[in-house]
């Protein structure tokens, strides 16, 4: 069976942890996939196939602004031919970005990374709901197999957009064990580490006043953020930004980090916390979305909405550092993008054979 990858959404450095996603994917199956492989991308990334078989989309225009990114789009959609001609050899196509260009005539799968704009609709402007309900609502129902990346966001899709629940398929994320692991001589130091852009879902102003809170208790603590977007000159006491980091710099950081705290308020998976972990870092997180699912007791989970339950949160994290380090690192294990790899396989089988 021959799969084909549509990669032509992909804007490096600004999808996050669908990126992530998209490219690990791509690794993972390179390594351990039972099938035939070719990946569509964009200019912007000619790599991003990661070892599979790779078609760069030339008559693709790929761009890094949402005007272009949206014209692009529109284009490969009404006029696919050229695009889809790239893909005619193959059996199945899936679509990891969630828009589904270019169209195509054979068995699709989906990749549904959360259902957000459904769930807190007051967090997005009215053109990118209408958007995301023809690029991602309307591309679910029509897509043969729709993959999740939780069962709490499998539930959330099923409930919210009347999927049939046959075809809806939770597979979890994974961690890179080579990159993000402990390393005992490395000490940890009195900062805490958000690692998130300044979404709104990402809840930082709260987070900033349970901060403060803990401060006052505290007062050798400093929050560390990482992700492009912050204002360093708008950032409370104590509160530092280190913009865009590397992969390498981010794992410094899990590992000297006193702990990590994630106060987000929806989440389709989680991929930082369970990073952190696999790091050896002791979490704090948000009970919200699949956090719950994907952490389970390797974290101390908290009320987002509630300032002084956030930073009870994080002192209890504190104060159990070497239990949750410990713990973190066992259930991390259980995350691998093989194990990710093999469940999309099986996803394309069936989706050929319906």
């Amino acid at each position: 069976m021959r799969v084909g990858l549509s990669l032509l959404t992909l804007v490096p450095g600004i999808s996050g942890g669908s990126e992530t996603y998209a490219r690990e994917l791509c690794r993972a199956l390179a390594r351990v996939g039972s099938h035939q492989y070719e990946v569509l991308v964009p200019t912007l990334a000619p790599e991003a196939g990661g070892g599979l078989e790779t078609v760069v989309a030339t008559g693709y225009p790929a761009s890094t602004t949402i005007p272009g990114r949206l014209r692009a789009m529109a284009g490969a959609s009404m006029r696919p031919g050229r695009l889809a001609s790239r893909l005619r050899g193959v059996d199945v196509v899936h679509y990891p970005l969630t828009v589904p260009v270019p169209p195509v005539d054979r068995p699709t799968i989906l990749t549904l990374l959360d259902v957000q704009h459904l769930d807190l609709p007051a967090l997005f402007p009215r053109g990118e709901r209408l958007f995301r309900r023809i690029a991602y609502d309307r591309a679910a129902r029509d897509a043969g197999r729709v993959v999740v990346i939780s069962e709490w966001t499998r539930g959330r899709a099923i409930d919210l957009l009347a999927l049939e629940p046959e075809r809806v398929h939770a597979i979890h994320l994974g961690v890179d064990h080579e990159r993000f692991s402990p390393n005992a001589d490395v000490e940890r130091e009195p900062f805490l580490l958000y690692p998130a852009r300044p979404w709104p879902h990402k809840n930082h102003a709260r987070l900033f006043d349970a901060f403060r809170l803990l401060r006052a208790e505290r007062p050798e603590l400093r929050l560390v953020l990482t992700g492009v977007g912050h204002d360093p000159r708008r950032l409370p006491a104590g509160v530092e930004t280190r913009g865009g980091v590397t992969p390498n710099e981010l794992v410094s950081l899990y590992r000297r980090a006193a702990a990590v705290v994630f106060p987000s308020l929806y989440e389709g998976f989680g991929l930082p916390p369970l990073e952190a972990m696999a790091c050896g870092c002791p979490v704090a997180s948000s009970n919200a979305g699949s956090l719950p699912e994907v952490l389970g007791d390797a974290a101390v989970l908290f009320d987002p909405q509630d300032t002084g339950a956030i930073a009870a949160g994080v002192a209890e994290a504190l104060d159990r550092s070497t239990e949750l380090g410990e713990r973190g690192v066992s259930r991390a294990a259980g995350f691998t993008w093989e194990a990710t790899a093999r469940g999309h396989d099986d996803v394309y089988r069936l989706a050929l054979a319906s």
